[in-house]
């Protein structure tokens, strides 16, 4: 979500911009030669006559009236839903909030999982319920190797000050080729 928001908003600023730059240019326009009788860039005049004519009642008023309300709740949902998603940890004090992304308590993991022996490679995925890790074995797969990775995982996650205990997911599978 938030990656639409990043495309999204120069988007729309530049939109706004362009239609700012339009009227400025119609406003000095209109200032310069009053009597002049339509618009440099946009025929203002002949939209009005147009627009004049046009009732609430008329065929595509509503359904355009429609779209732009569905268009705006679109975009308000997506600003509701792309919020942050910061990890909360427990502060010095009640009164300091300290927070740190899902990015860096899945590096934290991913270090300590690495430096567990038979693993070859390691994945991890991090939010504020849960912590997954995917990791690859030098031999076979074994549950002894699940187990102590999950042990690594928990150990890490006891030693931070997390306000929140995520979920730990473990999965180990062989890995392909020469060692």
């Amino acid at each position: 979500m938030r990656v639409l928001l990043r495309v999204l908003a120069p988007l729309l600023g530049l939109a706004l911009a362009a239609v700012g730059v339009l009227v400025v240019i119609e406003v000095v326009a209109a200032w310069v030669r009053p009597d002049a009788a339509t618009g440099v860039v946009v025929p203002w005049r002949d939209w009005r006559a147009v627009l004049e004519d046009v009732t609430w009642a008329q065929s595509p008023v509503p359904a355009i009236a429609i779209g732009v309300a569905v268009v705006g709740l679109l975009l308000v949902l997506l600003g509701v839903m792309a919020r942050r998603s910061d990890i909360t940890l427990d502060g010095p004090v009640p009164e300091v909030t300290v927070t740190t992304t899902p990015r860096v308590l899945a590096r934290l993991v991913g270090r300590r999982v690495r430096a567990t022996d038979d693993v070859a490679a390691a994945s991890v995925t991090a939010s504020r319920h849960r912590v997954a890790v995917s990791a690859q074995s030098w031999g076979a797969a074994t549950p002894d190797l699940r187990d102590a990775v999950r042990t690594e995982v928990t150990e890490l996650i006891d030693q931070l000050p997390l306000h929140r205990r995520p979920r730990v997911a473990v999965s180990v599978q062989e890995r392909k080729g020469p060692r």
